[in-house]
């Protein structure tokens, strides 16, 4: 695992980026051991930004430490996916319902762009991309929201879940969110926040419902 050094700026915020990348992307695994040295010398900062990183991914449930052995990237657990996902689709919904209002037609040819390029990362098997992508056509609706309490929230949850789509994306492959965001698009079209709001939300139940599925099987 080899990670790019960063750049004389914002250096905990830049260490913080770098290692949550890693672990959503796989690149540190569920359970791999972290020490702040390693990864100091490998982005070329010191080990304080690297320890104020951890501590915040820690704080938000990507990191633990095991006390009297070890700092880790903290196992993938079903009951925290369960937890998390009726949590991240209700404020998403919420999102959708403040924003909608607010969109315009731009916004509109971007979430159909950023839709169809979704659907080309997935046909192609490119898995990250596929799934920022989806996470930007879902932040075009946040963005219009103009709630910022609203996004660090996400901020924090998501990650989490982003984490189960890259680490089990074969045995979820088969979702294919394409009819999901063609009836979004359509409501958003129609200014219609109500029932963006209501397909929002079952856009993400339905995703944590297969997560479940696939972390029990």
């Amino acid at each position: 695992m080899v990670l790019a050094p960063l750049p004389r700026l914002s250096l905990a915020r830049g260490a913080y980026d770098a290692v949550l990348h890693a672990i959503v992307t796989g690149t540190l695994a569920p359970g791999e051991r972290v020490r702040d040295k390693d990864l100091a010398a490998q982005l070329g900062v010191s080990r304080v930004p690297v320890r104020e990183a951890l501590k915040r991914l820690e704080e938000e449930g990507l990191i633990e430490t095991v006390p009297n052995l070890a700092t880790r990237v903290a196992p993938v657990r079903a009951e925290q996916a369960a937890q998390a996902f009726p949590v991240i689709a209700a404020l998403h919904a919420l999102g959708a319902r403040l924003g909608v209002p607010a969109l315009t037609a731009a916004d509109d040819r971007r979430m159909e762009t950023l839709d169809r390029r979704r659907a080309a990362a997935l046909a192609r098997g490119d898995v990250i991309a596929a799934i920022e992508l989806d996470d930007a056509f879902h932040a075009v609706l946040l963005d219009a929201s103009r709630n910022d309490e609203l996004k660090r929230s996400l901020a924090r949850l998501m990650p989490q879940i982003r984490r189960l789509d890259v680490l089990h994306f074969s045995e979820l492959a088969q979702r294919d969110s394409g009819s999901d965001h063609a009836a979004i698009l359509d409501a958003c079209r129609r200014r219609d926040a109500h029932e963006a709001a209501a397909l929002v939300e079952e856009n993400f139940l339905r995703l944590g419902t297969q997560v479940a599925a696939v972390l029990a099987g």
